[in-house]
């Protein structure tokens, strides 16, 4: 597991490293968020091309990784072209300065390569247990996992075409699955690691599979998910009134205000 864990390491921190050099010639860091589903899709495949004998459960849990980590890049990219550095990350690099470059490195990439270290736990679970073969967790985490991935593309999807329309400009959306929870997007991407995670029961050393899902809820609900945007958007009339009878990450159930 050392090994497994010391590649997977390797790859995220050397990856993140180019993304930091790349973000300075382009001037904009907010680029890592583009890398963020890239970085797991080299993890796996980095172990993927280093294990021996690669079994039914590394290959589907690539398959899963491909397929999440590709979508949410295309997604990010489209979102984010010709509109320039990310409201947060430019404000970041007003606040820091002089030191701009030095406090990105650290506080942006290198923050998030630790980060994808401890999120990518249950991929290197999977590539760790060698023979493993597929079982019902396999299939109740994959279900899980299309479930999750559904819900944030369809969230995702919904806000893009929300936002091509002029009558929307200065709105809230407030239709389709945003109708339910203020952040459909952050509950699919939580459900989808759980699914992850749950995929990897049955190999060895499984339960450290869900130090993932943890850091990734942990991080969607209190730090750098939810409360950012609900912090942008505090005092706008329609949102407080939409806050009022929407949760805010539970769909249904969750808790309003």
């Amino acid at each position: 597991m050392y090994q497994i864990i010391a590649t997977s390491a390797a790859t995220a921190l050397i990856f993140m490293v180019i993304m930091f050099v790349t973000a300075q010639i382009k001037k904009d860091n907010s680029i890592v968020d583009i890398g963020w589903g890239i970085g797991f899709i080299l993890i796996s495949f980095v172990l993927l091309f280093t294990t021996n004998q690669p079994d039914i459960k590394d290959l589907l849990l690539t398959t899963m990784i491909l397929i999440w980590g590709l979508r949410l890049a295309i997604h990010i990219y489209i979102r984010a072209r010709g509109k320039g550095e990310d409201f947060r990350y430019a404000q970041w690099r007003k606040d820091w300065g002089k030191n701009a470059a030095v406090k990105a490195f650290f506080k942006v990439f290198m923050l998030q390569g630790i980060i994808m270290i401890a999120v990518a736990f249950p991929i290197m679970v999977v590539f760790n247990s060698e023979g493993d073969q597929l079982n019902a967790f396999s299939l109740i985490g994959f279900i899980i996992f299309v479930f999750g991935f559904l819900f944030e593309s369809i969230g995702d999807y919904q806000m893009y075409n929300f936002k091509k329309k002029a009558e929307s400009k200065g709105r809230i959306i407030t239709s389709g699955l945003w109708k339910y929870t203020r952040h459909p997007n952050y509950f699919g991407e939580a459900v989808l690691w759980w699914g992850i995670g749950i995929v990897a029961i049955g190999s060895d050393l499984f339960l450290t599979a869900f130090i993932g899902p943890i850091v990734i809820n942990l991080l969607l609900i209190y730090v750098s998910g939810v409360p950012m945007l609900e912090k942008k958007y505090a005092g706008n009339k329609q949102w407080e009134n939409y806050k009022k009878v929407t949760p805010a990450f539970l769909p249904f159930i969750g808790k309003k205000g």
